[in-house]
């Protein structure tokens, strides 16, 4: 197992920099160090980090971390720093389904090989697609937590076809094994779905998760970058550990959610959506909350048009 100074060294300042190749051939180096990578398939590998007797298990990709962090981290692996976790993180290059045999048969070995029992807590995470797979994958480890952030359920035609946005996917099968998300849920002690109500496909998919274990986080006006959002207020990663605890619920999460009135991130999203479709009173004061905060043009230029309109 290894200490969290080992971690800290290991992974250092990060991938900042690197192209998607040299990328994964760096954190399969690092994952090498700490743990082990093993690929599973062209662009999808899995990296552990063994690191202490919590076990997180995210979803991610190499387009999305980039939006979020120049170094190019993992989420997962800054836990590994920060708490000390152990970490099991699927990689990919891009936005993917997860729907591949040989990531089925790696969670088959990983249960055939009691590999989540060695763990205290196991707390599986992902936003989206990934959250679908956090939410799917999670029967793998029954009695783990899950916590999901705008999931898909499925992108099978006959179940979600009101969703265009996932027209791209439907050659994947989601009807056989670790398919349909909301049916894996069934063997975790607890789970919690966030999303943004207003977000119409978010919303739909999320009503699909109807188990009585199963709590809806509304996290309004946030729109559709959950994560990164969270992430820029500061309290994405206080709401993986409450979920990792198992402490996360409605007070917990609408304390941290006021760190939102001074987000200038979610504020400027704010402004616009109010923008077009009202009260232009709360787009003012918003945006006035967005320049109290600092400069931003793009603000000021739609406050005056606010004023004069």
């Amino acid at each position: 197992m290894s200490s969290m100074s080992e971690v800290m060294t290991a992974i250092g300042d990060g991938f900042a920099g690197l192209g998607v190749e040299d990328w994964f051939e760096a954190v399969d180096d690092r994952a090498e160090e700490l743990g082990y990578f093993e690929p599973l398939g062209a662009k999808l590998g899995a990296a552990f980090i063994d690191a202490g007797p919590k076990l997180l298990v995210t979803f991610e990709n190499y387009e999305r971390i980039g939006r979020t962090n120049k170094a190019l981290v993992p989420l997962g692996f800054t836990f590994a720093q920060t708490e000390g976790w152990s970490v099991l993180t699927i990689l990919s290059d891009t936005d993917t389904p997860y729907r591949e045999d040989r990531l089925y048969r790696y969670f088959d070995r990983l249960v055939d090989d009691g590999f989540f029992e060695d763990f205290e807590d196991v707390l599986f995470f992902g936003e989206h697609l990934a959250g679908y797979a956090a939410a799917a994958y999670s029967v793998a480890a029954p009695g783990c937590r899950v916590l999901a952030l705008r999931p898909v359920a499925s992108a099978d035609p006959s179940v979600t076809g009101w969703d265009s946005r996932l027209k791209p996917l439907r050659r994947a099968c989601f009807t056989d094994r670790y398919g349909y998300a909301p049916d894996m849920l069934e063997g975790a002690r607890q789970a919690w779905i966030a999303v943004d109500p207003v977000e119409q496909f978010d919303a739909m998919h999320v009503a699909l998760f109807r188990a009585r274990h199963v709590a809806r986080l509304p996290l309004r006006r946030l729109g559709a970058f959950t994560a990164h959002t969270l992430e820029t207020m500061g309290i994405l990663q206080p709401m993986i550990a409450a979920a990792m605890d198992g402490s996360l619920d409605d007070l917990a999460m609408a304390r941290l959610y006021r760190a939102r009135r001074t987000s200038v991130a979610y504020l400027r999203r704010l402004v616009s959506r109010l923008a077009a479709v009202g009260p232009k009173s709360r787009a003012r004061k918003a945006a006035e909350a967005v320049l109290a905060l600092g400069d931003d043009p793009h603000v000021a230029r739609a406050l005056d048009h606010l004023r004069d309109g």
